[in-house]
């Protein structure tokens, strides 16, 4: 007997491990010469083992979820001496012993490597073609409902979510939280292929084009929000409604601040130019411009000293109480 060990990444490939499939391809072409000649040979191309030795120590647990994702499991010990029995019958130069899980291949059929397709009965073009088009309208309706019934202000943090649920999804972590929305994809541990996986899911929950060079072209989560949300096609809302997000949100940024006596006089007065200027009373006609204030004004803005005071103070203005 003559058999070597090669790895199944001499066949399928591997991402980042370009040296590694070439010389255990060469493995497997050896066998496969050798044999032609009439000599004895044989290349085992394993799968990954457990628990994880050589190459596969060296993985994480990212990477092996990514590889459960594509029907790659690990071989027990047992299952592993078990294929090694049964090659020994099996009369072929190179052979794949591996832990494959169809289960994950036939969930996205349009994703299985060309090699595995055999395994896997895919649906009929027009048939994949009009559940995904069915899929995809009712995808994107929901999202841009959601998107549309939030005020302006929540828009963007929900879709960062969204995306960040993805990210930690590619990247094996625990949940979204584990994303920081300002960190740069690549820091996080993007490569070529979790990029495309990126890409995919996110087109499948948005309905979008987005290119595979998603994360180089837009580097940070939050950068990558903003340009999905202008490729949404989102409805105008009329009225008063995008105002009235604004000032909430400034309400919840006051109610939360921390500032000294002249900062917090420098935003009443701010304040209150905005709403005398909103109300078109005139008094940027009174000299000093459209923030010009009355003594007695500036008496009431001194005083007030929470951020409800303020409000009451713009209500006032406003005619509102």
């Amino acid at each position: 007997a003559f058999v070597v060990f090669s790895s199944v990444a001499g066949t399928f490939g591997s991402a980042g491990q370009a040296s590694y499939a070439a010389a255990n391809a060469f493995l497997d072409a050896l066998a496969c010469r050798r044999g032609a000649v009439g000599l004895p040979a044989q290349s085992l191309a394993w799968g990954a083992w457990a628990p994880g030795v050589g190459m596969t120590g060296e993985l994480g647990e990212a990477d092996l979820q990514r590889m459960a994702r594509g029907g790659m499991l690990a071989l027990t010990p047992e299952q592993g001496l078990g294929l090694l029995d049964t090659t020994r019958d099996l009369a072929r130069p190179l052979l794949l012993p591996m832990n494959l899980d169809t289960g994950p291949l036939r969930a996205h059929p349009e994703a299985v490597p060309p090699l595995l397709r055999g395994l896997v009965r895919k649906p009929g073009r027009r048939q994949t073609a009009i559940a995904a088009a069915a899929k995809g309208t009712e995808a994107a309706q929901d999202l841009a409902a959601r998107l549309t019934a939030l005020p302006p202000a929540d828009r963007e943090p929900y879709l960062l979510d969204l995306v960040c649920t993805q990210v930690a999804l590619v990247l094996g972590h625990g949940s979204a939280e584990d994303i920081e929305p300002d960190q740069a994809f690549k820091e996080l541990g993007f490569d070529s292929l979790t990029a495309v996986e990126l890409r995919n899911h996110l087109n499948a929950a948005t309905q979008l084009r987005l290119p595979a060079t998603l994360v180089f072209d837009y580097p940070t989560p939050l950068v990558l929000v903003r340009h999905v949300l202008d490729e949404i096609d989102l409805p105008e809302i009329p009225g008063a409604q995008p105002i009235l997000g604004e000032l909430t949100r400034l309400e919840a940024a006051l109610a939360g601040a921390s500032v000294g006596d002249e900062e917090r006089a420098e935003i009443a007065t701010r304040l209150r130019a905005l709403a005398a200027h909103w109300q078109g009373d005139g008094r940027q006609d009174q000299g000093g411009g459209p923030y010009a204030e009355s003594d007695e004004d500036d008496g009431e803005l001194a005083s007030a000293s929470t951020a409800g005071e303020l409000f009451d103070l713009i209500d006032k203005e406003l005619g509102t109480s």
